[in-house]
């Protein structure tokens, strides 16, 4: 049985990639490892280092979820923001036999423009296969739905209100963004008690979710969300 480690960030929940593991999944009984490099915000003019991690696992926990449901033997981690970095590291770490890399298109692809492919072949000596996604074109197998709130994030109007879109609208995924609120030493760790404390309970009602906390500003928290999802 091959195992198969998969690097992507923007594109980890792109139709072309998902169709491409579930693919090898099914006629080869491959498992998967994934790798999400960080990925810096544009938004703001400080950069919280928690939130920047959260926004990464984010993307990782969506993808194992959908992943999983869809029969996939798969695990994942959040890689150093140095995508060649954190692709040798997994490496060092899986020991798979082959490594597919999910771009965007080359015109929007900074990784292409870094000569990653070429690279990690040359380093690994392992086979790498390129999926290219076009985002724009392709969409997400999935709807998402950006929800940010602070103190108001275990209110019985935003549980109920998210049921319901679940229940109309199919495949539907959630992202919780819960602001700190301040730059201070203990505000990251109370917005992640509360980030904690609403997955939880809104797992307990079956909704599938993720969250990250995020800037201070609501504004900035939320475009920074925009620029990852």
């Amino acid at each position: 049985m091959p195992h198969i480690l998969v690097v992507a960030s923007e594109t980890v929940g792109g139709a072309k990639l998902t169709e491409t593991v579930r693919e090898r999944s099914r006629q080869e009984d491959a498992s998967f490892s994934l790798v999400v490099p960080m990925t810096k915000p544009r938004a703001g003019y400080v950069i919280y280092d928690e939130a920047v991690r959260d926004a990464a696992q984010v993307r990782v926990d969506l993808a194992l979820s959908y992943l999983r449901g869809e029969g996939v033997t798969v695990n994942g981690e959040v890689g150093d923001e140095d995508p060649f970095t954190a692709t040798m590291d997994a490496i060092r770490e899986y020991q798979p036999d082959e490594v597919i890399v999910s771009t965007l298109p080359v015109a929007s692809s900074g990784w292409l423009r870094r000569d990653l492919i070429e690279r990690i072949e040359g380093e690994s000596g392992l086979p790498v296969t390129h999926v290219v996604t076009d985002l724009d074109a392709e969409g997400l197998p999935f709807a998402v739905t950006l929800v940010v709130a602070n103190q108001t994030t275990g209110a019985d109007q935003l549980v109920q209100r998210m049921k319901e879109r679940a229940s109309a609208a199919g495949e539907q995924m959630f992202i919780v963004v819960v602001p700190q609120t301040d730059g201070g030493g203990r505000a990251a760790a109370v917005a992640r008690a509360r980030l904690g404390n609403t997955l939880d309970a809104m797992r307990r009602e079956g909704l599938l979710i993720a969250g990250m906390i995020g800037d201070p500003d609501p504004y900035t928290a939320t475009m920074n969300a925009l620029q990852f999802y």
